[in-house]
């Protein structure tokens, strides 16, 4: 099997078609059509569905797709390997949940800039399930996440501990208020999408508090998420840092919870590999510093 297909292969799996696949692929729509063909053809089987909302994945292509992962990930880690010269500099592609990115990262990056200036560093943000896969298929180098991620591909650091709390109308002082100030079903659950840890959790608890069927909105923002709760349309879970520091936190109730809800970390995660390119290696161990001074 051909590198290149099998890259165009997890490309159209990761983006669900054709056309979204040649445009992260910067090639044109044939190109892909005939690799998936060639690849199909070489196996015996079909490795996609198609349909009028795309192409979805076959037994076999689920299958296949994790080796194909683990072969493009390796050819670009080959390839890093024997540009790198021991400097940290290049690129190197950080993924981040937005929550982290707006109130732990910048005075981590920016510490991180001044001392590898060399080192072209770009930021994604996305949900824990997107930037594991990401980091997985080898489109970031690395990612900060909530635990706990669970493969045995991945590794990581504890970068940060958060306390997640429950955040309401300003009307509501306590959980107990909370429920006698709405329907039988719950409040509404702000959340970000599928993907989500704090979502999860989120979920968890509202289970936990009986209401398992709350309606639930999916806002794409976070400054959004607390503009709604400030303006009384639901409820969302986020770090206690994030929400002490928005201009609007005069504005809503922050709600403790018990440690098996609010206790969360957040971890740096990357994959194994024979290999560090040299720039994300200066990154972990930048963050391993901040890290321990923390501690002591």
């Amino acid at each position: 099997m051909e590198l290149s297909d099998l890259v165009t292969f997890a490309a159209v799996a990761r983006t669900g078609g054709i056309t979204r696949a040649a445009e992260a692929l910067n090639t044109v729509q044939s190109n892909v059509t005939q690799r998936i063909k060639a690849l199909e053809a070489e196996i015996g089987t079909a490795l996609f569905e198609r349909h009028s909302r795309g192409m979805t994945l076959t037994g076999a292509g689920r299958r296949l797709l994790p080796y194909a992962q683990r072969m493009a990930a390796l050819s670009r880690e080959a390839l890093l390997a024997a540009r790198d010269d021991g400097d940290a500099k290049g690129p190197l592609a950080i993924g981040s949940m937005e929550t982290t990115a707006a109130v732990r990262l910048p005075a981590v990056l920016a510490s991180f800039h001044r001392r590898f200036p060399a080192v072209s560093l770009t930021l994604r943000t996305a949900t824990t399930a997107e930037l594991a896969t990401a980091v997985l298929e080898g489109s970031l180098d690395g990612a900060f996440v909530t635990s706990p991620i669970d493969h045995a591909e991945l590794t990581g650091i504890t970068a940060f501990r958060e306390e997640l709390v429950l955040i309401t109308a300003q009307r509501f002082d306590s959980l107990a208020s909370l429920r006698a100030g709405t329907a039988e079903s719950g409040p509404t659950a702000l959340v970000f999408r599928v993907g989500c840890t704090y979502r999860h959790r989120l979920e968890n608890l509202f289970a936990t508090l009986g209401w398992p069927s709350a309606a639930r909105c999916e806002l794409g923002t976070l400054d959004g998420m607390i503009g709604c709760v400030a303006a009384g349309m639901g409820v969302a879970l986020l770090p206690r840092t994030v929400v002490e520091r928005s201009e609007l936190a005069s504005e809503i109730s922050i709600l403790a919870l018990e440690p098996q809800f609010a206790r969360v970390e957040t971890l740096f995660i990357h994959r194994r590999s024979l290999h560090h390119p040299s720039a994300l290696a200066a990154f972990i161990s930048s963050l391993e510093s901040e890290e321990s001074e923390i501690a002591a």
